[in-house]
């Protein structure tokens, strides 16, 4: 889906220190992420940095891919969860189903409902290397699935439902994003 980017939002499309995320369409959003193959001191500070970012962006989780960096990582803190790291992770249970309204720091002041699972299971690794299951449910179940997608080239607008896509000032919208 090609965006047009209404000429009061074309603001929030600028790079820049204050806004790092990468923003559509830049082609490494599109591409699947490549496997985290060994656990680094670069790996932990991208995991510092990419949680400084959202944090900074009022996001609630944010993918690797969105900084420039092709690797299968997220990071996600949506309200009442601690700050958490996924890394190659794999949704391998998904049950249930909620519609819920989307938006995206890399498609800024876009917004849209998009069905997702309820309930997932998570296999990935955490930063310190253990391989864990994360069970996750509600708002944390649609953010994971949402970076995950990041991961595979996929943004929300692929799946949104057409008809509930809208503009709107992010500023109303914070802790709501990716």
């Amino acid at each position: 889906m090609e965006i047009v980017v209404p000429e009061e939002f074309k603001h929030l499309y600028v790079k820049s220190v204050e806004r790092p995320v990468v923003k559509i369409p830049d082609p490494v959003l599109r591409k699947i992420a490549a496997e985290v193959t060994g656990l680094t001191k670069k790996t932990n500070f991208l995991i510092d940095e990419m949680m400084r970012i959202m944090r900074k962006a009022n996001g609630v989780g944010l993918a690797a891919p969105q900084v420039g960096i092709s690797q299968r990582l997220f990071v996600m803190a949506p309200l009442d969860f601690r700050p958490t790291a996924l890394i190659n992770p794999k949704i391998i249970k998904a049950e249930g189903e909620q519609i819920g309204q989307e938006g995206c720091l890399s498609i800024p002041g876009l917004y849209g409902d998009v069905k997702r699972y309820d309930y997932i299971e998570v296999e990935a690794m955490d930063r310190k290397g253990r391989e864990l299951i994360f069970e996750l449910e509600g708002m944390p179940a649609r953010v994971a699935q949402h970076e995950i997608d990041h991961l595979d080239g996929v943004l929300f607008i692929d799946k949104v439902n057409l008809a509930t896509l809208h503009w709107e000032d992010p500023e109303l919208h914070s802790r709501d994003e990716d």
